[in-house]
C-alpha cells in the first residue's frame, strides 16, 4: 500500500469518527436546548393557571387544543409531585406522537387539584431532524472535499519522491550518467535528493576503483602464472627425475592450473554481478546441450557414466559465453561428484533444464552448495562452478535449484 493511500485511509476513518462523535454531540447538544424550550413553555402555561386562580379564584375553562392539553384532576393534599416527562400526546382520531409534559399542582376553594400539562413535540423534532440533516449533508460534503483535496494535493506533493524513486529504478553503476536534479520547495525532499545523488557518485567511484583493482590484479596474475608454466615446461625437458621429483612437478602444475581457473572464475563472477557481459543472442539451446555432450564423451567413457538426454527443442536469447559456462558447469559438476560406473540424466523441455547424476547417497545442504568456495573435501575444483552457475541464471532471470531424490542429485534451470 503507498504512503499516500495509507494516509488518506487513516485520515478518513479518523475524521469520520471525529464527526460521528461530534454529530452525537450535536444531536444531543439540540435536543436538551429544545427541550428545554419546551420545559420554558410548559412553565409559561403553568403560571397562567396560578395568575387566573389567584386572580378569579377558580379553575380556568379547558379550551381544545392542536397542540396543547391541560387536564385537572382532583387529589389528596400534598400527593403530587411536580416534575416534566416525556409522555405520548394523542390528537383527533387517537393520533398518537410524541410530547413532553408537566405535572404541578393548585388549591382552589380548599380542594387540591393536580394539573397535567401536555403539548407536541412533533415540530421539536421535526426541527431537530433538519437541524441534523443540514448538519449530516454538510460532513459528507466536507468528507468528500477532504478525500479529493487529499489525493490532489498529496499526489503533487508527493511527485518529486516518485521522480527520486524512478530515477534510483534506472541507476546503473555501469552508467556515466548523473541523476538529474529535481526542483522542489520541499526542504525534505530537496534533502533525500541530495543524499541519493551523493551516494550514487561514492557508489560510483567506489564501483571503478574496484573494477581497476580487479583487472589490475587479474592483469599481474597472469604474468607470473605464465612465468611458472613456462619454467615448468624448461624443467621438465630436463632429463633424469626421480618419482619423488615428478610427483612434485605434477603437483605444482596442478596448483597453477587451479590458480589460473581461480582467476578466471573470480573475474567471471564480476563481469557477472557487474552485468558487464550484455552480449545477447539468439540461442538454440538444443544444438548447444547436443555439442557439449559430444565434445565431453572421452570424460564420460574414462568414467564410464552412462548419458541419457531427452532434448526438446528451445530457443532463447542470452549471452553465448554465458550459457556455454552454465551448461558446462553443471555438466563437469554431474561428472565430478559422480561415481564410475554412474548416470547422468538430461532432460530438456520449454519450461526447464533439468539434470540428474546419480553420487553419494545423501541429500546436500541447498543453502550452501551455491555458496563461494563450498565444496566437498574430495573435490579438485575451485568450489566456484554452482556460484557462477547460480549468478548466471540470475542475471538472466532464470532460477537454479537443488533437489534429491534417491539416488539422483538434481539441478533444474527453470526459464
Amino acid at each position: 500500500m503507498k504512503l499516500s493511500e495509507r494516509y488518506n485511509r487513516v485520515n478518513l476513518i479518523a475524521t469520520i469518527v471525529i464527526m460521528l462523535i461530534t454529530g452525537a454531540i450535536y444531536y444531543l447538544a439540540i435536543s436538551l436546548i429544545l427541550t428545554n424550550q419546551k420545559d420554558n413553555s410548559l412553565e409559561v402555561e403553568e403560571h397562567e393557571v396560578f395568575d387566573y386562580v389567584k386572580l378569579n379564584h377558580h379553575l380556568p375553562q379547558v379550551f381544545e387544543s392542536k397542540d396543547q392539553q391541560i387536564t385537572f384532576i382532583s387529589a389528596e393534599p400534598n400527593s403530587v409531585k411536580r416534575e416534566f416527562f416525556n409522555t405520548t400526546y394523542y390528537r383527533e382520531k387517537d393520533e398518537a406522537e410524541s410530547g413532553r409534559g408537566l405535572v404541578s399542582s393548585v388549591t382552589v376553594g380548599g380542594r387540591y387539584y393536580k394539573i397535567l400539562i401536555v403539548e407536541s413535540k412533533v415540530e421539536t423534532e421535526d426541527l431537530i431532524q433538519i437541524i441534523f440533516g443540514i448538519t449530516i449533508g454538510v460532513i459528507l460534503l466536507l468528507l468528500l472535499v477532504l478525500v479529493i483535496t487529499n489525493r490532489l494535493i498529496l499526489g503533487r506533493l508527493w511527485q518529486p519522491f516518485y521522480g527520486i524513486l524512478s530515477e534510483l529504478k534506472l541507476f546503473n553503476v555501469t552508467d556515466n550518467r548523473e541523476m538529474p536534479m529535481s526542483n522542489t520547495s520541499i526542504d525534505e525532499f530537496n534533502e533525500l535528493q541530495a543524499e541519493v545523488s551523493a551516494m550514487a557518485e561514492r557508489v560510483k567511484k567506489d564501483y571503478k576503483d574496484l573494477k581497476t583493482f580487479t583487472e589490475n590484479a587479474s592483469h599481474e596474475l597472469l604474468t607470473p602464472i605464465a612465468v611458472i608454466n613456462s619454467k615448468l615446461d624448461t624443467l621438465i625437458q630436463t632429463e633424469n627425475f626421480s618419482e619423488h621429483q615428478s610427483k612434485l612437478l605434477n603437483d605444482l602444475y596442478s596448483a597453477v592450473s587451479r590458480l589460473s581457473r581461480l582467476n578466471q572464475s573470480l573475474l567471471l563472477l564480476v563481469k557477472i554481478e557487474n552485468k558487464l557481459l550484455n552480449d545477447r543472442q539468439h540461442l538454440d539451446l538444443q544444438e548447444l546441450i547436443e555439442e557439449l555432450l559430444y565434445q565431453l564423451e572421452d570424460i564420460f567413457g574414462d568414467k564410464e557414466i552412462t548419458v541419457t538426454s531427452m532434448l526438446n527443442e528451445k530457443n532463447i536469447e542470452a549471452s553465448n559465453y554465458l550459457i556455454e559456462i552454465l551448461l558446462n558447469n553443471l555438466v563437469i559438476n554431474a561428472v565430478r561428484h559422480n561415481r564410475t560406473g554412474g548416470e547422468i540424466i538430461i532432460s530438456l523441455t520449454a519450461e526447464n533444464l533439468t539434470i540428474k547424476n546419480t553420487g553419494e547417497q545423501i541429500a546436500l545442504n541447498p543453502e550452501n552448495i551455491f555458496t563461494r568456495f563450498h565444496k566437498s573435501s574430495t573435490s579438485e575444483g575451485s568450489g566456484l562452478g554452482l556460484t557462477i552457475s547460480k549468478q548466471i541464471c540470475e542475471s538472466l532471470g532464470y532460477q537454479l535449484v537443488y533437489s534429491y531424490e534417491t539416488p539422483y542429485h538434481i539441478f533444474t534451470v527453470n526459464f
